[in-house]
């Protein structure tokens, strides 16, 4: 019995051993099993249907075609100045020698006419020795100053390319009738980083941060960075509105603050004069104003804003019979609310040229036309 019994677990070990034997050589020869995990369809991109209506998108392309529209009359100005320091040549201190020293610089710029004038910030050439523009498709050519209004801190340098005269011009808007609330792009070369392109709102107009001698920014929450100087604001149409001047920011947090840019219009009636006399005659009619308090307007002074405080002998505005005391209702056919609302239509303006004035003189209304002549002293 007992052997019987142990045969018989032999003849079980042996055939598990045959059974795993056979397994093992069945699943060798097919092939192996691909591993669990979803359809390969789970990888396939998923989209939406486009529809044909979307606003936003008409929006983005706008103002992808504005950038596109102006990108070519974007340049980077790059420039060479030579500053002088005096370093100590013994060890007390008491002889100095004077050491030149070369900087360089860098700034933003549009191209304004096809013969290469280009409209910039004044401080972005100022004092220098060399200059040279690199166009947005990377060609780069030499320039010079035209002219540098000190006021405004705007300069115009020309190309010089022996006339070539078919530089891609820069189409020009109105900055009086730019609104506040608008979308406005800011294109230039901010740190280097050349064709940046930024978008913001105008914030307000009529800016005055006490930087400059004259000052009528347009104020702006596109980002504007060192580098941005000169370059152009534009509106979603692709024309100029302004020309990026400052940024006024927290010292500690550089790039992050408001920027500001001075009005086409101011800009390119300067960069007129620099180009044809290559210096900016300031127009004036011979008289200042003043703006009237709120509180006094509508029970002393009908409402009216500004009353002329002051007028020259010999002036267009002495000639004209204007008085101190008159009030200014309206120049050039637009209501004045206050002194800068005067100062900025006049200087919107050239010499030579004619504005009208709508005046209050006592309970008479009177329009009187004036010339504008050359401011005699020193705007800056």
């Amino acid at each position: 019995m007992k052997d019987r019994n142990k045969w018989m677990l032999i003849l079980f070990c042996s055939l598990m051993v045959l059974s795993a034997l056979l397994s093992s050589l069945f699943h060798a020869e097919e092939p192996p099993a691909a591993p669990e995990g979803p359809p390969a369809e789970h990888f396939a991109p998923r989209q939406r249907p486009v529809s044909d209506v979307n606003p936003a998108r008409d929006f983005s392309n706008a103002l992808a075609d504005a950038v596109e529209k102006v990108m070519p009359s974007v340049v980077v100005i790059r420039t060479e100045r030579v500053q002088y320091q005096k370093r100590p040549v013994d060890l007390f201190g008491f002889y100095y020698q004077v050491v030149p020293e070369q900087l360089a610089g860098e700034g933003s710029g549009v191209i304004i006419d096809e013969r290469g004038d280009i409209l910039t910030s004044g401080h972005v050439v100022e004092g220098a020795r060399q200059i040279e523009v690199v166009l947005n498709d990377g060609t780069k050519l030499p320039a010079e100053l035209v002219g540098q209004d000190k006021a405004t801190d705007l300069a115009v340098v020309r190309i010089k390319d022996g006339g070539r005269g078919d530089f891609p011009a820069i189409e020009f808007g109105d900055s009086d009738k730019a609104r506040v609330g608008e979308v406005v792009i800011a294109i230039g070369s901010p740190f280097s980083l050349q064709s940046s392109v930024t978008i913001g709102h105008i914030s307000q107009k009529g800016r005055r941060i006490k930087i400059l001698p004259y000052e009528d920014f347009i104020q702006t929450d596109a980002a504007i960075n060192e580098g941005n100087s000169g370059g152009p604001l534009i509106d979603v149409d692709g024309r100029l509105v302004g020309i990026n001047a400052a940024i006024k920011t927290d010292e500690q947090r550089r790039g992050v603050g408001i920027a500001f840019a001075v009005p086409s219009n101011l800009s390119m009636g300067i960069a007129k004069s620099l180009i044809e006399t290559g210096k900016h005659e300031w127009p004036w009619v011979g008289a200042f104003f003043e703006t009237i308090d709120p509180a006094y307007r509508k029970k002393l002074f009908d409402g009216a804003g500004v009353v002329v405080s002051q007028v020259w002998n010999g002036t267009p505005a002495a000639e004209a019979a204007i008085q101190p005391g008159d009030l200014v209702l309206e120049v050039a056919g637009t209501k004045v609310n206050n002194k800068y609302d005067v100062d900025r239509i006049i200087y919107n303006h050239s010499v030579g040229e004619r504005v009208p004035f709508l005046l209050k003189q006592g309970r008479e209304q009177r329009e009187v036309e004036l010339k504008l002549e050359e401011y005699p002293g020193v705007v800056y």
